[in-house]
């Protein structure tokens, strides 16, 4: 099998081990994994700030960038929800201002192939042990996109309930937002800050050495909290530690 990894601006930016363990991983599962060099934003700065038209060049990109794929699976339940939810819906703008089919079209060609990574593993490759060992306390805090808008379920827990050595601890409030939100952290400051301090003051609860996430935006507001409250709690993507295997930690 063959598959396209869509990386998105943060991991590129700032979480580079995330996209490499997506790679580690694929590949140790059997999959040939491709880097199309055209990709670049989803667009859901653009569109979440409210610039719709400024949104559209980059749904014909990502279209255009991914067509020779027929899976693109990305470590990010934020920008897979941006090309499921939100690309319809700026096409289908697009063809009600009467300015044709275009966008539409080229949403319709990358919704179905786009998958965040654990749906990806759970449903397409049907793998709920990945041969992984990360000998620590976890807790799992399940993001919003992912939870709300992708409808994850459960398949980022049925992943590390089988991770060898893995203890995984609940989180009190589990589903309750982080308080990132991509700008909303920018333009609500404060209410941000609280939110993120109450998050944090739960993960620090359940004595866990690291909490784990499927998106390194919120991974991001997350652990800068933490550092900021003094926590030895450290944040881990998801990707990493279902890439880490016992040769590793050796």
């Amino acid at each position: 099998m063959r598959v396209a990894l869509f990386v998105t601006c943060v991991n590129d930016t700032l979480f580079p081990r995330t996209g490499q363990a997506v790679v580690t991983l694929l590949e140790r599962l059997g999959v040939e994994v491709d880097f199309p060099p055209a990709q670049t934003c989803c667009g859901q700065p653009q569109f979440n700030t409210g610039y719709r038209h400024e949104t559209e060049p980059l749904v014909r990109r990502y279209a255009a960038a991914f067509d020779a794929h027929d899976y693109v699976v990305t470590p990010s339940g934020s920008c897979a929800a941006m090309v499921r939810d939100n690309y319809p819906r700026i096409g289908a703008k697009a063809a009600a201002e009467g300015r044709g089919q275009e966008l539409a079209e080229a949403a319709a060609r990358a919704v179905p192939k786009t998958y965040e990574l654990t749906e990806f593993l759970v449903d397409v490759l049907k793998v709920v042990d990945v041969g992984a060992y990360y000998p620590h306390a976890v807790t799992y805090h399940p993001t919003c996109h992912g939870l709300r808008m992708l409808g994850l379920g459960d398949r980022p827990r049925r992943l590390l309930e089988h991770v060898k050595g893995l203890e995984l601890r609940e989180l009190p409030g589990a589903e309750e937002c982080c308080g990132f939100g991509g700008t909303f952290a920018v333009k609500n400051a404060a209410v941000s800050a609280a939110m993120g301090a109450d998050k944090v003051r739960n993960i620090a609860s359940t004595g866990a050495e690291a909490v784990c996430t499927v998106d390194n935006s919120c991974q991001m507001h997350i652990g800068g909290t933490l550092t900021r409250l003094g926590s030895t709690v450290r944040p881990v993507h998801i990707a990493e530690i279902l890439a880490s295997t016992e040769e590793k930690t050796r």
